[in-house]
């Protein structure tokens, strides 16, 4: 049986695809559909568009690729906006598949499930406009806390100005309150993109990436650099994603004081994530339904 599943995420649209138990592949295309939306409560018509070429795109892609079942999922850009249900019905109308609007606590709680499959201890995840962090134990989740605060957002909101970004960030992880203590693993796009930086993965190689070890002083020491440059010596560094460039620095200064709240020393990387843990929950949920 073969599956795709769409992630509509803040910065990015990303595509799954998998067959026999396994991913095949993943897609991405940078869309911003969150650009603007810490300044205004709506999404912006040009974000939009480029959204929903992207998700007619891989739509495309998956009917190519023969998936008998296509699932989408839209994250904290369309929840937070008040035209969000406005966009899911363009995209309905436009490329024929109507997303989920996953709420913080559903989001955190596939990425735990797409990275760890069940298994005990917590994720982060540091996405374009929320970061979550899921802990789990013996088969349960114990703790889900979604902060309304982001890679994108702190572009928005805060530039590249290093004590309005720390002043903010520190306001915005203040709600994950004491957090349990266990093995972290990060998940996103910020993660896999300061792993590449770290391991310096020229040409993107997710067998590189995954479970490779970050400390939390190589991200500090990776949030001070990317911060203290201008974009075209950025653009230089090996190992880079273009188009994440102008926010990873605020992005891994976020995940920097996030670690530094939780006292973690260092973390896994994982390629399995939200878009996995997404599929899983559907499978069950159709399993659920096949035995009543």
């Amino acid at each position: 049986m073969k599956y795709a599943v769409i992630d509509i995420g803040s910065n990015s649209v990303r595509l799954l695809l998998w067959a026999d138990g396994c991913s095949i592949s993943k897609n991405v295309i940078t869309t911003r559909l969150g650009e603007g939306i810490s300044f205004s409560p709506r999404l912006l018509p040009q974000a939009m568009e480029r959204t929903v070429r992207a998700i007619c795109e891989f739509m495309g892609t998956a009917r190519e690729f023969g998936a008998q079942k296509i699932y989408a999922f839209a994250t904290a850009a369309v929840r937070s906006a008040e035209n969000g249900n406005d966009f899911i019905q363009t995209v309905y109308q436009n490329c024929g598949i109507m997303p989920e609007i996953l709420s913080g606590k559903e989001e955190a709680e596939i990425g735990y499930l797409g990275a760890l499959e069940g298994r005990d201890g917590g994720i982060i995840d540091v996405g374009g406009a929320s970061s979550e962090i899921t802990i789990g134990k013996n088969g349960k989740i114990i703790y889900a806390v979604s902060a309304d605060v982001g890679a994108v957002r702190l572009k928005d909101v805060c530039g590249e100005d290093k004590l309005r970004l720390k002043k903010y960030i520190d306001e915005k992880i203040a709600v994950y309150g004491d957090v349990p203590v266990c093995p972290m693993t990060l998940i996103g796009g910020t993660a896999t993109s300061l792993a590449a930086l770290e391991y310096r993965v020229e040409s993107y190689d997710p067998k590189v990436i995954h479970h490779s070890i970050l400390t939390v002083e190589q991200i500090g020491v990776w949030a001070e650099k990317l911060l203290s440059m201008q974009q075209s010596e950025r653009l230089l560094l090996k190992g880079m994603d273009k188009k994440r460039a102008d926010i990873l620095g605020g992005g891994a200064l976020l995940l920097y004081e996030i670690l530094r709240k939780i006292q973690a020393e260092k973390v896994s990387v994982s390629e399995a994530d939200n878009t996995e843990g997404y599929l899983m929950k559907k499978l069950r949920e159709n399993q659920n339904e096949s035995r009543d």
